[in-house]
């Protein structure tokens, strides 16, 4: 079992073009995302082995930021290098950008999106059965044994009870796994490598000015940085940030800002762009998507050549098999309390359960799942009227 093998000579016009794609039509969230990359790049171009893919998302989610622009950006390296990492990062965040920062221009110029309700109230419980489905192929790739399962239980629980992903479950659990696999007597454990990735970013960050773009780069320069996870585990912070202390949006428009990021393709994190644009227009769309995604370049890009240098180390691989088992009790408490959202009528439990029920019987596209459940919302939320719908 390898932690990383040298960046392969592949063309980088291949990875921009899939991850093109990927941003343009990949729906779910960070989970359900690198599902599509697991399924797709290890089973069918066969791109990564199983060992480097579980690897790769293991690690990834050891590092704060966006999970599965994180592993986009791993798997062009190991495909193209340093340049097509960057070269394939920008185009899975590209198509996202575009599309969210044209939603955000129809919220501020012709009024509220009322459809964005009914569309919210289909899409959302497809979601958790997105997450669900991809959560257990995730499982199947990279748990083995006991150990891996008790760090889930113990990170679910903490997740659920604490109602946000703490950064330190990964690190202890890396620690755990260190102990339990490795061998510290051979060497000194690299996966100090993971915890001091994170005062690097710390000092990236730009002093603020008194501008409303330098105040945007600041804080999603930070939320990239510093938050561990996406989806709705970085909910918190930027709902204590960009509503409570800088005021810039109200709740509702908060929860609008997080539906748009839930129901358009790619990451999750793109909320960021709506938000931009929210506050400042394009140029505000602009710097707060660099600037939520750029700390994830940097962190990848230094951690992957430095893990490279250590791969069969015993203690490397335990931290990252700790750092998985976490991974998977996070993913799953994430779902628990994006649930509470989703989920608060018996047509919205059908759905999900036959969203879930679908995926595991068929292999149906993300995208189809996603359209006929927005058109299942679009019909029922004036029927239903469910007033609990963007009111959590």
């Amino acid at each position: 079992m390898t932690v990383m093998a040298t960046p392969a000579h592949g063309r980088i016009g291949e990875v921009v073009a899939y991850f093109l794609r990927l941003g343009l039509l990949g729906f779910g969230g960070p989970v359900a995302l690198v599902g599509q990359m697991e399924r797709e790049l290890v089973a069918e171009r066969k791109w990564l082995t199983n060992e480097q893919m579980r690897e790769a998302i293991a690690i990834c989610q050891s590092l704060p930021g966006p999970l599965a622009i994180q592993v986009g950006i791993y798997v062009s390296y190991l495909r193209t290098g340093f340049w097509g990492a960057w070269a394939g990062g920008w185009a899975f965040i590209l198509p996202n950008f575009v599309i969210v920062a044209a939603l955000g221009a129809l919220y501020v110029y012709l009024g509220d999106l009322q459809p964005v309700n009914a569309i919210f109230y289909g899409v959302s419980p497809a979601v958790i059965a997105l997450i669900l489905h991809s959560c257990y192929r995730l499982a199947k790739l990279g748990m083995e044994d006991w150990l891996q399962w008790a760090i889930a239980v113990v990170c679910l629980v903490v997740t659920v009870a604490l109602q946000a992903e703490v950064a330190l479950l990964f690190i202890g659990a890396g620690i755990v796994g260190v102990l339990y696999y490795g061998n510290l007597f051979r060497r000194r454990p690299p996966a100090a490598l993971q915890i001091t990735a994170v005062p690097v970013l710390a000092q990236l960050a730009p002093v603020a000015s008194g501008s409303t773009l330098g105040k945007l780069l600041l804080f999603f320069l930070k939320a990239g940085s510093l938050t561990f996870g996406s989806g709705l585990v970085i909910v918190p912070f930027l709902e204590q940030g960009l509503v409570r202390e800088y005021g810039w949006l109200d709740p509702r428009q908060f929860l609008v800002a997080v539906a748009i990021g839930m129901i358009s393709p790619g990451p999750v994190v793109i909320t960021a762009t709506f938000v931009g644009y929210l506050v400042a227009g394009f140029w505000g769309s602009l710097v707060s998507t660099i600037g939520i995604f750029f700390p994830s370049f940097i962190l990848v890009l230094v951690a992957a050549p430095l893990l490279a240098r250590h791969r069969g180390n015993p203690n490397v691989q335990g931290f990252v098999k700790g750092a998985y088992g976490a991974a998977i009790g996070t993913i799953l408490g994430a779902c628990v309390l994006l649930g509470q959202i989703a989920i608060g009528d018996w047509l919205t439990a059908l759905v999900a359960v036959a969203s879930l029920a679908v995926l595991f019987r068929w292999k149906v596209n993300n995208p189809l799942l996603i359209a006929v459940t927005a058109v299942v919302g679009l019909i029922a939320f004036p029927l239903l009227q469910p007033t609990w719908v963007m009111v959590k």
